[in-house]
């Protein structure tokens, strides 16, 4: 029997969305194993000047919990 837990992060980017999924995935997984999945909760920008500057996404990452 698996059990699974659920973290929630922010992550950004200077370059798009899919960049700040992946370098929030690939940070987290720094510190936590087996991460299974992710859902993207919120996609946001920053802008200044009429210039997106930034790409925010908040998202869940669900990963197996070990003994």
């Amino acid at each position: 029997m698996s059990v699974a837990k659920v973290i929630e992060i922010s992550a950004t980017s200077e370059e798009s969305f899919e960049d700040a999924i992946r370098r929030g995935i690939r940070r987290t997984a720094e510190t936590v194993d087996d991460i299974r999945g992710a859902w993207i909760k919120e996609q946001k920008v920053d802008i200044e000047a009429g210039e997106i500057i930034r790409f925010r996404v908040d998202m869940k990452i669900t990963f197996i919990v070990h003994e």
